[in-house]
């Protein structure tokens, strides 16, 4: 599990994108990147990193599924995932 301080961080990041989305959208068609440049860094989309819902892992991230390859290898062998089942041939 990441530590609590990174996913407080990456949830901060996340509130400013929303917070200054329409502000950027508008600065950009404008073309007004001195006044881009004055909104925090966070605020733009590209610093966001996908992390799993559950345990906050940054790495082998399921963007279908929200969660890390670990936690849905997990979840998926417990029968917690509708419509998912381990593969035999």
């Amino acid at each position: 599990m990441s530590k609590k301080s990174i996913i407080a961080r990456e949830a901060k990041r996340e509130a400013l994108v929303a917070k200054y989305a329409e502000k950027r959208a508008a600065l950009k068609a404008a073309g007004d990147y001195a006044a881009l440049d004055l909104i925090p860094k966070n605020a733009s989309p590209v610093r966001l990193k996908n992390r799993c819902q559950l345990t906050g892992r940054p790495r082998g991230y399921m963007r279908y599924f929200g969660i890390s390859r670990v936690v849905f290898r997990d979840m998926a062998l417990n029968g917690k995932i509708p419509g998912v089942k381990k593969a035999s041939w």
